[in-house]
């Protein structure tokens, strides 16, 4: 057996590992395994053809890409601010239940393309999302704003891997049947199926568990992410409301003035002056 023909493995955990572009690292990892297992460069090219060719229907996201683009540069994100601002219950851990239920429900229908981080969440999920977030806590950092980004996104990636799985035709679905059967298991896509859906639900409650927590989060004072309001009516004085100012007198002790409040300049609480040699003898 031919083990150089792993080479390619190789090639590309180093090639992550140097964090370059993946795009390249699969290519020249593709490559160099077909050269490796004897077979000429014009017919690793025509795999690569050929593989394009057949799943060229997954490249028809790019076309919306453009389109994306430009509802982003005449306002896509600012209109679904500025409606969300208008509702006034809604939340940030509401509206991305809501949209995980969604996720989730088209999935498990087959149509993962009807939503995903460049069509949704993006120009319209995440900018939702931040706005009625924004409401909960006026002093969110920006820290806090990149949380609530991530969980819109964290919420299209769990909606749509655990809805897809429902599906009869889904590829993971059709990939498992494969593989179990070279190895002489027997299964029902539709068995797989049923078998998915308990997962789906218990991942819809656990992801909305923690959307809900961070509505809390965000509700509370201090803890979505802005700095802590003030208590109402609660002030700083170096000095009592009312009572004598210390001042020092001509001869340096302290001696006691007229005044309400502490002037600045003026130190809270003086010490009569060290003594002399002669004063302490």
């Amino acid at each position: 057996m031919n083990y150089f023909v792993l080479v390619g493995i190789l090639i590309v955990v180093a090639g992550f590992a140097l964090r370059l572009n993946p795009l390249l690292v699969v290519t020249v990892a593709a490559i160099a395994t077909g050269l490796i297992a004897g077979k000429p460069l014009l017919a690793v090219v025509a795999a690569f053809g050929k593989a394009f060719n057949d799943s060229r229907i997954v490249t028809i996201i790019y076309i919306l890409l453009p389109v994306i683009g430009l509802l982003e540069r005449y306002g896509l994100q600012q209109r679904a601010r500025t409606l969300i601002g208008g509702m006034r219950r809604a939340t940030a851990g509401r509206l991305l239940v809501a949209y995980l239920l969604f996720r989730q429900v088209f999935a498990s229908l087959g149509l993962t393309s009807v939503a995903g981080h460049a069509q949704t969440v993006r120009p319209l999920v995440a900018p939702m999302a931040e706005a009625a977030a924004e409401k909960q806590d006026p002093d969110i950092d920006e820290a806090g704003r990149e949380r609530v980004k991530a969980m819109a996104a964290a919420t299209d990636n769990v909606g749509n891997f655990f809805g897809e799985d429902i599906f009869l035709a889904v590829g993971s679905i059709l990939l498992i049947v494969s593989f179990l059967g070279q190895n002489g298991i027997r299964v029902e896509p539709l068995q797989l199926s049923v078998y998915a859906i308990p997962t789906a639900v218990l991942a819809f409650l656990i992801h909305g568990a923690r959307l809900l927590w961070m509505d809390k989060r965000l509700s509370s004072p201090g803890r979505g992410g802005g700095p802590a309001k003030p208590v109402e009516g609660a002030h700083l004085s170096a000095a009592p409301e009312s009572g004598p100012l210390h001042q020092p007198a001509a001869d340096g002790r302290v001696a006691a003035g007229s005044g309400s409040r502490h002037a600045p300049g003026v130190p809270t609480r003086l010490h009569p002056p060290p003594r002399s040699g002669e004063d302490q003898r």
